[in-house]
């Protein structure tokens, strides 16, 4: 009897222990993740201001919000940068990934290179360029000191092509990631499929519009949300390469909730800001979590 109560309890113990070592970070992402998003939700319909308060506004800091033209600027610029963004990081990590997958030499050292910038935070990175694209230290001081007086590129100082600098410098860390993504997709294709539509005189063109491509289907909706979310996200890389500036040029919804929560005293409509980028990254996320689920089951 006493044997089949130490089974039992082991039985117990195997089932809850799992559970009882998760409770901890359970409630702590409860707590510092999802009770402070609640906590900003309800700041946005307040009027808050250096400091949290409670008295309530309704929608008033949202209606204030889109007649900002700060705010204005700052989704114009988002839309500019996510949607270079995603698709020339798609185009070079799909390119990259081709290539690779033809059992090249010194692929071994050449994926690790391609994927390097990752492992960079988007502070060096914003930092590294900043450098980089300075008139007076970067490229073009470097073209004027090897003989090309002529040569000009000036663009993080320019209020129209600043945006674009940033573009750059996003791209350059993130394509690698994105190879690698295409690239596991690649190796995952059934090589019997390609084999059998080769035997049927398919080029390599239609292969790979026909077949490889279509096949891929996961890894650019993978790549789609992920880069989505770290466009509309993006604060480190902005404020290392541009302050935001030349003026607020470079403005995107992560720094414009910054400066009004933080610096200009305005917490409700910071809130506010925060919540819409919320929910631009729900809109995403939760259509392609519905789908991976749906897949599954």
């Amino acid at each position: 009897m006493p044997r089949d109560n130490s089974v039992d309890f082991r039985t117990r113990m195997q089932e809850y222990l799992p559970k009882l070592v998760l409770a901890p970070s359970f409630a702590l992402v409860l707590l510092f993740v999802y009770g402070f998003i609640a906590f900003t939700i309800y700041l946005s319909f307040t009027d808050s201001r250096m400091l949290p308060s409670y008295g309530w506004l309704g929608w008033e800091n949202y209606s204030r919000l889109f007649r900002i033209r700060e705010w204005d600027v700052a989704i114009t610029n988002l839309a500019i940068f996510a949607s270079l963004y995603i698709v020339i990081c798609t185009l070079i990590g799909l390119m990259l990934a081709i290539f690779l997958d033809q059992k090249i030499r010194g692929e071994g050292v050449l994926r690790p290179i391609f994927l390097y910038p990752m492992a960079l935070s988007f502070i060096v990175t914003g930092t590294a360029w900043k450098w980089f694209l300075d008139p007076g230290i970067g490229i073009e001081n470097t073209m004027h000191l090897w003989g090309w007086e002529s040569f000009e590129f000036n663009w993080i100082k320019d209020r129209e092509m600043a945006i674009y600098t940033i573009v750059i410098a996003a791209v350059w860390q993130t394509s690698g990631f994105v190879m690698a993504m295409f690239l596991a997709g690649l190796r995952g294709i059934d090589n019997e499929i390609l084999k059998a539509a080769q035997m049927d005189g398919a080029s390599s063109f239609q292969l790979y519009r026909r077949i490889i491509i279509p096949l891929l289907r996961p890894a650019f909706l993978s790549a789609f949300v992920i880069l989505s979310h770290l466009a509309i996200k993006s604060y480190d890389l902005v404020i290392a390469l541009t302050g935001g500036g030349p003026g607020n040029a470079t403005a995107v919804p992560a720094t414009f909730m910054y400066s009004y929560t933080f610096t200009r005293n305005q917490m409700g409509i910071g809130a506010a800001s925060a919540v819409i980028m919320l929910m631009t990254i729900a809109a995403i996320m939760v259509p392609y979590l519905y789908a991976e689920l749906r897949e599954k089951k």
